[in-house]
């Protein structure tokens, strides 16, 4: 459990250092933020406030998808995604400003933000608990219509990408490129920790001959 835990940990810190180096790149928000924003700008309230409505209703999108009873453990891996993206944003990037830095260096922290965001992704299914329900919703697109996590991923970023459009967020380059590599990162990704995970597991590698 305690090994399980800290690769949880560690692939959501990683994941969430990809994001906030995302959002310093200042180049457009992510698929889902500029979805959260448009929704915001239309019928007011926050963007965090329709990002935790959202979340609630896609907990239940994944049960129908999954046939299974809705995770309401899933609240936990929000209530963390919050603190963990706030210690990034408000302590370690803040006093980070890239609006003004060369046109290369945000492209290269926009890539770069893409490549952990997929890295950090791939490291935080594997133990395999509850998650954030946007994080969940791929995976059970996946699962529900045996696509692969690569078109699962891309196929939920291109339909928020497109709402987001439709209902004027802020879509750019930063909105296009999570969309477009996010999915093949996470797969490449998943496919060289997951053997790598069961292998260093504690019960070694009787328990990855199990797994697969």
């Amino acid at each position: 459990m305690l090994y399980r835990s800290m690769v949880y940990l560690f692939g959501m810190l990683v994941n969430f250092f990809g994001v906030a180096l995302l959002i310093n790149a200042t180049l457009g928000a992510g698929f889902w933020t500029s979805f959260f924003i448009g929704v915001s700008d239309h019928l007011g309230f926050t963007v965090g406030f329709w990002y935790g409505a959202f979340q609630l209703l896609i907990i239940f999108i994944n049960a129908k998808l999954m046939k299974n009873l809705p995770e309401v453990r899933a609240v936990v891996p929000v209530f963390m995604e919050s603190l963990i993206l706030d210690f990034w944003l408000e302590i370690v990037f803040a006093n980070v400003d890239l609006s003004t830095a060369p046109f290369i260096l945000q492209i290269a922290a926009l890539f770069t933000g893409v490549a952990i965001i997929g890295l950090g992704v791939a490291i935080y299914i594997l133990p395999q608990f509850p998650r954030a329900p946007v994080d969940q919703l791929f995976l059970a697109v996946s699962a529900r219509f045996n696509l692969s996590l690569q078109t699962g991923q891309t196929l939920v970023a291109v339909t928020m990408t497109s709402l987001a459009l439709l209902i004027g967020g802020p879509v750019g380059l930063g909105t296009l490129a999570p969309m477009l590599f996010l999915g093949p990162v996470i797969q490449y990704c998943y496919t060289r920790a997951y053997p790598l995970y069961y292998k260093i597991h504690p019960d070694g590698e009787r328990v990855y001959q199990q797994a697969v």
